[in-house]
C-alpha cells in the first residue's frame, strides 16, 4: 500500500472534523480516567480494610461506563486514523500528516484549537522541534 501524503490545504480541509474528533478524544479520555481513578480508589480502600462490602450496583455501572468511554476513544481514534492521521498526543490533540517537503517525508503538525496549518517536523522529531511551513 502506497502512503499517502498531504499538503497543507488538505489537513486545512479536514480541521472541523478533526476539532470533533479531538474533542471526543479528550472527553472519552477524560471521563474515562476519572472512572478508572474511583474504581482503583475503591479497590485500594477495599485491600486496605482487608475486604468489605463493594457496592456492586455501582462496580458494574462504572465499569461499563468505562467500556462505553473507551469504546468512544477508540472510534475517535479510528476515524482519524481513516482520514490519513497519526494522533500523537491526547491531552493536547496533536494530530499528524505524512507530507513531502523538499523531497523528503516530513510530518504536518496540528494541534486542536488550531484553524490553519503552519508547522511541521521531521519524522524523528516531535512537537518541540516544530517548523514553521
Amino acid at each position: 500500500m502506497s502512503e499517502r501524503y498531504f499538503t497543507p490545504d488538505e489537513v486545512e480541509a479536514l480541521i472541523p472534523m478533526l476539532t470533533r474528533l479531538a474533542e471526543q478524544l479528550r472527553d472519552a479520555h477524560e471521563r474515562g480516567s476519572e472512572i478508572r481513578e474511583r474504581m482503583d480508589a475503591e479497590h485500594k480502600r477495599l485491600t486496605q480494610a482487608g475486604g468489605g462490602m463493594l457496592d456492586q450496583a455501582r462496580w458494574r455501572a462504572d465499569a461499563a461506563a468505562l467500556e462505553s468511554e473507551s469504546a468512544r476513544a477508540k472510534q475517535a481514534l479510528d476515524a482519524i486514523h481513516g482520514l490519513g492521521g497519526v494522533p500523537k498526543d491526547l491531552a493536547q490533540g496533536l494530530v499528524d500528516f505524512p507530507h513531502l517537503r523538499e523531497g523528503r517525508v516530513v510530518n504536518l503538525c496540528w494541534k486542536h484549537g488550531e484553524t490553519r496549518i503552519r508547522y511541521w517536523h521531521g519524522m524523528d522529531e516531535g512537537f518541540a522541534a516544530r517548523k514553521p511551513l
